[in-house]
């Protein structure tokens, strides 16, 4: 058995269904309100995974408000235990984007080396990491490579702080998702070539518009933080919630037609 298989069985339909839909409350949240909020409007807009900071108390409010799996995200592997201890179905490295306004990079080697420490600590239990997305792509790709060969189970992409869409509407949604969606095409093809077949999540800046692209080139699913955590209503973040659930399942039955035609 992998690891991938001790996931809730619902996760794994959703990982091989390529529909993922991750909701991100944010490394750095530790507000138990703001947590809960996004937690219940995850839970009732139809996700199927919830990504929060790493504290086992924000676990168990998660796990409560929401009632789908939790994935916890940390920079600091010695946290990840005590996570899982109380609930947390997912560890992942990363999202690093809530470092870069502060002048914090993660290398290659840093990224790699918390991946080690974090699977030596939680030999079992499933590992995400992301790629950060100020190393080229090619550099990228090969992180991820590498990743995938010291135990890590799904890679994620971000992107969305290094662009500055200019262009109002749909077009500035795809301009806010490209290096996100330039990394999941950059990855998806390495893991691809390499014949790894490890989940892929692509991250940061996507949107309904842009979300089912990201499914497109070859992610497994989506993460989405900024879109749902932003808004100030439980209502808001629940509408939300449900526009990107409809997009990927639409874009997911649209493919279906598609492959039956051709």
């Amino acid at each position: 058995m992998t690891r991938l298989q001790t996931l809730p069985v619902s996760l794994q339909k959703s990982i091989q269904n390529r529909s993922l839909l991750k909701v991100i409350s944010g490394l750095n949240n530790f507000n138990p309100e703001s947590v809960f909020r996004i937690s219940k409007a995850a839970g009732l807009g139809g996700a199927d995974l919830l990504d929060i900071a790493c504290e086992p108390k924000l676990v168990e409010l998660a796990v409560e408000a929401s009632n789908i799996p939790v994935c916890v995200s940390s920079v600091e592997p010695k946290l990840f235990p005590k996570a899982v201890k109380a609930g947390a179905s997912i560890i992942e490295i990363g999202n690093f984007d809530s470092f870069y306004p502060d002048g914090r990079f993660f290398s290659a080697e840093e990224v790699l080396s918390l991946a080690v420490e974090s699977r030596h600590l939680l030999p079992d239990v499933v590992l995400s990491v992301t790629v950060p997305h100020v190393l080229t792509l090619d550099n990228q790709a090969q992180l991820a490579l590498d990743l995938v060969d010291r135990g890590v189970d799904i890679i994620q992409t971000e992107g969305g702080t290094s662009s500055h869409p200019i262009s109002p509407g749909t077009l500035g949604l795809i301009e806010k998702a490209s290096p996100t969606l330039a990394a999941t095409v950059a990855i998806s093809s390495a893991l691809k070539d390499s014949q790894h077949d490890v989940p892929l999540m692509s991250a940061s800046g996507l949107s309904e518009v842009t979300a089912p692209m990201a499914i497109s080139v070859g992610a497994n699913g989506v993460g989405i933080g900024t879109a749902v955590n932003k808004l100030n209503t439980e209502l808001a973040m629940i509408a939300t919630v449900k526009g990107l659930r409809q997009a990927l399942d639409t874009s997911k039955l649209v493919a279906k037609i598609n492959q039956s035609i051709s």
